[in-house]
């Protein structure tokens, strides 16, 4: 059903927010149908703290142990994947491999909260997501009971109009097609950002109007591409404004919040393409701050 999908890679560490995310990865690929490579990288640091045969022997055998669980959780769900050991910068590594093998999806987990209860990518997370040309599924840790299987009956689509958040319909239309979803497509409007932070005296009503008629001018540019390649997709689009200031990030997870998405498809990069870096950017804050699997799209997919 789905051709954006034929090949997944999942990267998995041995931790529990990597097994969680190779089960959602697992999941999502029987249901579209895709082959599945689980690659598991020995970290050149660990390597070079090895002082004999015998330790990088056992620095092995653990990262096959790591794959041979995921390839139990695979038969489980009648899943068939190809297992792969590599030695190297992880985050390198996997995102090298998946662009050489031709993958169309990287699956990886979230990792990480301090102790303070903010939300923080993962080290490796959030290096694949800077390196990787292949859109990347990052799954938060326990959105879900373990046992539970996903099952995205919501799946929203922001974007700010720009061409680089269009590209994203690609890849949520194959999903929601596949699983019978509902689209909603929003566009945040910024009024703090608009204003500017020191705007005292609040926004002339006509520059709100003019800034939602775009936002309602973008939400139905997306929506008429999806009625276009999927017609009997449910859509629904929506303009809200947003005075946090978290600005659009904020406005997309109280939406997210809202409304009881299961998972958001997003570009990497929106009217502001000066940097090649996600930090900082819209997507990066949606990813910390949303307890739903998040698809990030390349600016420029295959």
């Amino acid at each position: 059903m789905s051709q954006m999908f034929d090949r997944i890679v999942i990267a998995v560490d041995g931790s529990d927010e990597a097994t969680h995310a190779a089960k959602r990865g697992l999941e999502l690929a029987k249901r579209l149908d895709a082959a599945v490579d689980v690659l598991h990288v020995l970290p050149q640091k660990s390597l070079r703290l090895v002082q004999t045969a015998d330790e990088k022997t056992r620095l092995r055998d653990r990262g096959e142990a790591v794959l041979t669980e995921i390839e139990a959780l695979a038969t489980e769900l009648d899943q068939p994947i190809t297992t792969q050991l590599t030695e190297g910068q992880p985050a390198t590594q996997i995102s090298d491999y998946a662009a050489e093998e031709g993958a169309d999806l990287v699956v990886i987990g979230r990792q990480g909260m301090t102790g303070l209860g903010k939300r923080l990518l993962g080290g490796v997370t959030e290096q694949v997501l800077h390196r990787s040309t292949v859109p990347v599924f990052v799954v938060p840790h326990g959105e879900q009971g373990p046992e539970e299987t996903a099952e995205y009956a919501r799946i929203l689509i922001p974007t700010d109009g720009s061409e680089n958040a269009e590209v994203t319909t690609q890849y949520g239309v194959p999903i929601a097609q596949t699983y019978g979803s509902g689209v909603h497509v929003l566009n945040v409007v910024d009024l703090l950002t608009a204003g500017g932070p020191f705007d005292a005296g609040g926004l002339e009503t006509e520059f709100i109007e003019r800034l939602e008629a775009r936002g309602q001018e973008a939400v139905q540019r997306v929506a008429a591409e999806i009625d276009d390649t999927a017609p009997g997709l449910d859509v629904r689009t929506a303009v809200e404004r947003t005075t946090s200031l978290g600005g659009v990030a904020a406005g997309i997870r109280e939406y997210v919040e809202t409304n009881d998405i299961d998972l958001v498809v997003m570009g990497s990069h929106g009217r502001s393409n000066l940097r090649r870096q996600l930090l900082g950017s819209v997507a990066s804050t949606v990813l910390r701050t949303v307890d739903v699997p998040v698809l990030i799209v390349e600016r420029e997919p295959r």
